[in-house]
């Protein structure tokens, strides 16, 4: 066990961090701080470092000091010097001393026979969706896993014996996470490595030979054909068909845009989808977890390594979580069973371009592990990549299939083996809930967020409320509701959409519910207590952004336009803001909460020279552009910073302005 703060041991062991940090530094003095809040992410002068080891503590997991000049290959001896100097801040654990080779055969689950998946992590479900599988590709896998084994044995270059092909590759891809390194600055250092290493190394020259040497690493991915217009996916009992059963689209691109070579006599011979669904099976990640003894571990955190004094501090506090395991005592008896949160959202990964598209990830979140690990960017799992120029809307749930199908087979059970406690047992899953901005959530609930049902929890009709607050719904409320209103997931999940009926379509403005959601096809999803979060920084950039916008008076992110000033009208209230006629034209009269080009000047200028402490926003100065009057790319902590803090007092130079 670690020693209690503030023990004479524990404060020895920070002073020996800071003069073993402080003799390795690279960076005049300074060494990164790994303390809970700065995460090794911030340079500090050693006496603040310590301060913060003292103040918030040391990351638990950062066992291995690679960010101060501690090699990952290390001797038995230097390890128990390790140990005695330091033992209240890091307890090496045997993992460290382990064979690379064993490593590698834990992570490709080699010698296990309760893991009948093939090496590449494809489940045998998905393997005939979107293709024929070749039935020589486990095979060459295979080949693959044994050629990485041997090359553990093979040293760097000819008298090495500190690193292999391997290992070396291993840690350089190590940096390349870390730090960020693109694909061509990587190639760019292999090559480099390569000529100033002894001749007869064995270190790759591009970013793609390193990648294939360690391919079998890899866990793959199954793409999946879909309809253009989001109608089905190719996949199970539809995956020979060859146009959309709904909209009739055909599944390929159209001949005119294939390359010639791909035509034969004006047909296709090599056909392209129209739109493809990238998926990543869980199944075969969740198993990959529990195949490293430190991280199986970790998955049990939440029932035996949790502080349960009612402190609030991981979602297993909150009564959701309770009110799960009180209804599902088996699923809870087992703590090595996942508990999973999902989030999506769209972006364009064309950034500013002019180009229009919105892809979106689906990503999952494990809240089995601490609650500094479960939200690291390394332990979030991507589920499947949704392409499109727009988002799918309400027809996510197209694409939500392929994971409902394994989700509804990871809460009945698969096979796994646990490599901490060297042992197989039976994973089970289940999603708790949902996170999401507000129009994302409309897709995923199914619930309608716009028109005159917009707000989910009460009506605002202008009067004092007395009583008390209403009863929250349970998930077999929403179902009934759902059931009377005559919605349902594009007609069935079980089988086809057979075509759209003109008497059952729903007036979007006026119906509560759009469509019966698809996690719905979860056994247990009807009972969990919390089924939606909103993501609250979320919804603050989207505010932030709007209030921007009309601040600015911009054409686009402001609310201040025709559709706003006709709905005061039909309300019969601010009749200035009225839209008025000139000369024939119509025009909005500028309101008292828009400024004028002189005000935006000084607005703008004000918040291009802010200073502010270090760490406590980013360069907001680099998001003004002074000469077209706009303010863009602000980051979701900008957005929470200018609106908690900062707007008021720019705003204030043009206030006395005014007066």
């Amino acid at each position: 066990m670690d020693a209690p703060r503030f023990s004479t041991n524990h404060l020895a062991g920070i002073e020996g961090f800071l003069s073993f940090a402080t003799e390795k530094s690279l960076f005049n003095g300074k060494i990164y701080c790994p303390c809970h809040r700065c995460n090794n992410r911030i340079l500090h002068e050693p006496h603040i470092v310590g301060e913060h080891l003292r103040l918030h503590g040391i990351i638990k997991e950062y066992k291995h000091w690679i960010f101060h000049g501690e090699s990952i290959e290390r001797t038995s001896v230097q390890t128990d010097q390790t140990v005695r100097t330091f033992p209240s801040i890091c307890t090496l654990s045997q993992d460290n001393k382990a064979d690379l080779r064993d490593l590698i055969r834990d992570a490709l689950g080699i010698n296990i026979p309760t893991l009948n998946e093939s090496f590449d992590g494809v489940s045998s479900e998905f393997q005939n969706n979107s293709q024929e599988y070749d039935v020589n590709e486990a095979q060459r896998t295979t080949e693959r896993a044994a050629t990485l084994l041997d090359d553990c044995d093979i040293s760097l270059y000819p008298g090495c014996v500190k690193f292999s092909c391997v290992s070396f590759l291993l840690r350089l891809y190590h940096f390349k996470e870390i730090f960020g390194w693109s694909v061509k600055s990587l190639t760019c250092l292999l090559e480099f490595l390569n000529e100033a290493f002894p001749d007869g190394n064995t270190i790759p020259t591009t970013y793609y030979e390193a990648k294939k040497k360690t391919s079998a690493l890899n866990l793959a991915y199954v793409k999946i054909d879909a309809c253009p217009n989001d109608c089905i996916l190719y996949w199970g009992d539809t995956s020979k068909k060859i146009s959309c059963d709904v909209c009739k689209s055909s599944r390929w691109q159209s001949s005119c845009e294939l390359d010639a070579d791909e035509q034969v006599d004006g047909s296709c011979r090599c056909p392209k989808p129209a739109k493809v669904l990238r998926y990543f099976p869980l199944i075969p990640r969740l198993k990959r977890v529990f195949q490293s003894s430190k991280t199986s571990q970790s998955m049990r955190w939440h029932k035996e390594g949790r502080t349960k004094d009612g402190i609030l501090r991981h979602p297993a506090d909150r009564s959701a979580w309770d009110a799960f395991d009180k209804r599902f005592p088996d699923f809870a008896s087992n703590p090595r069973n996942v508990r999973l949160g999902l989030a999506s959202d769209g972006f364009n990964p064309f950034r500013t371009m002019s180009t229009s598209h919105s892809t979106w990830p689906v990503l999952l979140i494990p809240y089995n592990l601490e609650p500094w690990a479960c939200m690291k960017q390394s332990s979030i799992i991507l589920s499947m990549v949704i392409p499109g120029e727009k988002g799918p809307g309400n027809d996510i749930d197209v694409y939500m299939q392929p994971l409902i199908k394994e989700l509804k087979q990871l809460w009945i059970g698969v096979d796994a083996f646990d490599s901490s406690a060297s042992e197989s047992f039976t994973l089970r899953a289940c999603l708790l809930w949902t996170i999401n901005n507000f129009p994302a959530y409309a897709n995923l609930s199914g619930r309608s967020t716009k028109g005159r049902v917009a707000c989910p929890s009460r009506e605002f009709d202008g009067t004092i409320e007395y009583g008390v607050a209403p009863i929250p719904r349970s998930g077999e409320d929403i179902l009934r509701e759902v059931e009377d209103e005559g919605c349902d997931l594009f007609n069935n999940f079980e089988e086809l959409v057979t075509g759209g009926d003109e008497a059952n379509l729903i007036n979007q403005d006026e119906t509560l519910w759009k469509n019966r959601s698809i996690f719905f096809y979860l056994p247990y999803w009807r009972y969990n207590l919390l089924r939606h979060n909103l993501d609250v920084m979320h919804i603050e950039k989207n505010v932030c952004d709007n209030v921007i916008g009309t601040l600015l008076n911009l054409l686009r992110g402001g609310k201040d336009n025709i559709k706003a000033r006709n709905d005061l009208q039909d309300m019969g209230i601010r009749s200035y803001l009225h839209p008025k006629m000139r000369n024939g034209k119509e025009y909005l009269p500028q309101a008292c909460y828009t400024l004028a080009s002189r005000e935006r000047d000084i607005f703008l200028s004000i918040v291009k020279n802010l200073k502010v402490p270090d760490g406590y926003a980013s360069n907001i100065s680099r998001c003004v552009n002074l000469k077209e009057h706009k303010l863009s790319n602000l980051k979701s902590h900008d957005c929470h910073i200018l609106m908690q803090d900062l707007l008021p007092i720019c705003l204030r130079g043009v206030v006395k302005r005014r007066c």
